[in-house]
């Protein structure tokens, strides 16, 4: 039924789409050309959700598909919202002018100019949408953050973090950008990196391309990281639970043998010149139906509660409702999850927009609440949708630094 009611929209916005193309050209082989494309796209989209099923074993390649059909289908929705909208002014205008005794034309004919502003509104996400797809998800960005501290241990004043997160190296398909895109990391030349989770988007097998150069990220104080909610394979059907379990145990070996460190609830010492931090990482929480396997409460057993922290953990859900009004003092949490959506407009300094706002309160950058620091990372990778329109893929560099105290 549900496929019936897509099929059926699809074909409605199709229909109101193409009264906009009518406009500006009468050759009589443009229906043939617009619909025959817009079925081949709809074929190759279906096609693609058939053939992964319930595995969702979905290839980079294969991810192209599910892009294609939003570059197509996504200016015809706003051309056919649009032209439906004038539709329903004309209907209007059409009874109105019944008991004003002008009937003469129940409904007035359709502007040329709404066509072309429908078009051209239509042209933009076409490009964007594209163009996300074949540069902008490869476009690295370094954002660099300097925060400061009243209780940061003198060892540590200037210390610096490398923080990524979302990998998700199994919808990557070119060597040389990731390769690149690790180098960047390296460039920081950070004291520590932090991965916040998602290093895969289902299967520790992802891995198999990738292991070698992310095993290359370096630091003189380590790798850490954390689990995301695509590491637990849950968006998978396994044969049974012991494969599944044994797919994540797999993963967990494989960040081991890349010489990370996975931090499964738990904390340890970033040690410096006979001072430390508390560095402290958690497994997944996030509302609604996301696993909610983080326990920090268990994560800080044993720390000094007067002691610096930071937590990593993935989804920003936690800080926003476990963390920041939490009577313990975290000073700094580190998440990813939410990839900006890989679309928005960000600017920095500027504007910074973009839909999963409305979803996450706590999206993009740094925020501070409580006296408690979070930097939600863009991501490094990309899932879904094989691009990113205006929402760069992101390396994090933070600079804890102490407040001077005055006279």
């Amino acid at each position: 039924m549900r496929w019936l009611i897509f099929l059926m929209f699809y074909a409605l916005i199709d229909f109101y789409a193409y009264q906009a193309l009518k406009t500006i050209t009468k050759h009589p082989w443009a229906p043939w050309i617009y619909f025959g494309t817009s079925l081949i796209v709809l074929g190759l989209f279906l096609g693609q959700l058939l053939s992964i099923g319930e595995a969702r074993n979905t290839s980079p390649g294969g991810l192209y598909f599910f892009g294609l059909f939003l570059a197509f289908f996504v200016p015809k929705l706003l051309t056919g919202t649009l032209l439906l909208a004038e539709d329903m002014v004309r209907i209007i205008w059409g009874i109105a002018r019944q008991f004003a005794a002008q009937p003469e034309t129940f409904l007035p004919g359709r502007r040329r100019f709404v066509s072309n502003v429908a078009i051209i509104t239509a042209a933009l996400p076409f490009g964007a949408l594209l163009y996300g797809m074949f540069r902008g998800k490869y476009q690295f960005q370094v954002l660099t953050y300097t925060l400061t501290f009243d209780d940061l241990p003198e060892a540590f004043d200037g210390y610096t973090i490398a923080h990524i997160s979302d990998i998700h190296c199994g919808s990557f398909d070119d060597d040389e950008k990731v390769a690149y895109g690790v180098s960047l990391v390296n460039e920081q030349n950070a004291d520590l990196i932090l991965f916040t989770g998602d290093l895969v988007n289902n299967r520790a097998n992802e891995l198999d391309r990738w292991q070698e150069v992310l095993g290359s990220l370096s630091a003189p104080d380590g790798i850490y990281s954390v689990l995301g909610n695509h590491d637990y394979g849950d968006y998978v059907s396994w044969a049974s639970a012991e494969e599944k379990q044994a797919n994540l145990n797999d993963l967990k070996e494989r960040q081991a043998k890349m010489g990370w460190q996975l931090l499964l609830n738990e904390h340890i010492s970033i040690k410096r010149d006979g001072q430390e931090f508390s560095l402290i990482g958690v497994e997944n929480w996030g509302v609604g139906g996301f696993k909610k396997s983080g326990d920090v409460q268990a994560a800080t057993q044993g720390i000094d509660p007067e002691s610096f922290k930071i937590l990593m953990s993935h989804d920003p859900s936690h800080w926003e409702h476990q963390i920041k009004d939490h009577p313990m003092k975290v000073h700094l949490t580190l998440s990813g999850h939410t990839h900006g959506m890989q679309f928005g407009v960000d600017i920095p300094g500027l504007i910074k927009w973009s839909p999963v706002q409305y979803r996450y309160p706590f999206w993009a950058g740094i925020y501070k609440r409580n006296n408690k620091f979070l930097n939600v990372n863009r991501g490094f990778g990309f899932i879904g949708y094989p691009g990113r329109v205006g929402i760069k893929p992101e390396v994090s560099v933070i600079q804890l630094k102490k407040a001077v105290k005055s006279a």
